[in-house]
């Protein structure tokens, strides 16, 4: 396991090579889906049933630019969609502008509500998605999930700092990609398969998640304990302990998880980080329960379910994210 200085070094350089990488595929990107838009216009313009505008148009693009991709008739319609999608909206057109072009074809036709699509393009923006991770994240409901569901914590009373961006990182529920697990799971197993699939648990985690162990051991007294697992948060600056639990959420799980969080602020962080905090999830749970729990818990912990991928449909496995689409944003992806 890397020291935590170490871990802190990588991660800024990380940071500032893909805020970099990021602005200079912004800066292409714009100028692509501009063209685009201005194609679309002269389509729009120029079209009428039946009149093969769009294929004659397609042929000799193709023709002319024998090398360059994205002038299928297909696409060819898409840039006419999108015209007529963001022709009336400038401010919206100039967001958009700032994604690669297959994100803007997924988020208009999966996307229908602009603002649900606006959240979306600012996730996409600031977290480096892919256009696979955004079918992902759409095909899971991720906005809902981040956004609109109810979350259950104490941060607002616990945290005097973060507390929005601590309850930022929660979801209701989580959904991880566990298809592998038998139908009569234990915790043990569960965790060992988040674990296989690390990359993917810290995707659906989400950004500056750092994972520092599992079954990570505090001692206290002369006895041993052991958190299920144990990440680093850089944006939050605290560690985050995660505990996994088959079955409904009980009074007694928060009560271990402030010990936990205790011990962690009193042996494992230093002056510099924030007060750790605890996620409990279990895979179903009831929400008065949770909230009686938490309003007697000193400690920053928040309470979800989490769902496993053999819960959801089958056809969300394809665009599961590779974990190079994890770490890198993805070159221009044309038609």
């Amino acid at each position: 396991m890397l020291d935590k200085s170490f871990q802190e070094i990588y991660n800024n350089i990380k940071n500032d090579v893909k805020s970099t990488q990021l602005k200079v595929m912004t800066n292409a990107n714009t100028d692509l889906v501009n063209l685009y838009y201005r194609i679309g216009k002269t389509i729009n313009e120029n079209y009428t049933w039946g009149n093969k505008f769009v294929e004659n148009l397609a042929l000799e693009l193709k023709l002319t630019f024998p090398n360059l991709k994205g002038f299928s008739v297909r696409n060819l319609n898409y840039m006419k969609a999108f015209y007529n999608e963001y022709k009336n909206d400038n401010e919206f057109l100039q967001l958009v502008a700032k994604l690669p072009w297959k994100h803007n074809i997924t988020l208009m036709q999966k996307v229908k509500d602009k603002n649900i699509r606006k959240w979306y393009i600012e996730k996409c923006l600031e977290e480096g998605w892919s256009d696979s991770i955004l079918v992902y994240q759409i095909d899971t409901d991720l906005y809902n999930r981040q956004v609109k569901n109810v979350k259950h914590n104490n941060f607002k009373v616990t945290l005097k700092e973060n507390s929005d961006l601590a309850n930022n990182i929660m979801k209701e529920p989580y959904v991880f990609d566990l298809i592998e697990l038998t139908e009569d799971y234990k915790e043990r197993e569960l965790e060992n398969k988040m674990l296989e699939r690390l990359k993917n648990v810290l995707l659906e985690l989400g950004s500056g998640f750092s994972f520092v162990g599992n079954q990570y051991k505090i001692t206290v007294g002369d006895e041993d304990f052991y958190i299920d697992l144990l990440f680093y948060h850089i944006k939050l600056k605290c560690y985050i302990a995660v505990e996994l639990k088959v079955g409904k959420f009980k009074p007694e799980f928060g009560s271990k998880m402030g010990f936990y969080l205790t011990a962690l602020d009193e042996q494992v962080k230093d002056d510099n980080d924030n007060p750790s905090i605890g996620i409990i999830l279990c895979s179903s749970k009831n929400n008065q329960i949770v909230d009686y729990t938490l309003k007697y818990i000193n400690k920053p912990v928040g309470v979800s379910e989490y769902k496993i991928f053999n819960e959801l449909p089958d056809n969300l496995l394809k665009d599961f994210p590779t974990e190079d689409e994890i770490n890198l944003y993805m070159d221009i992806d044309e038609e």
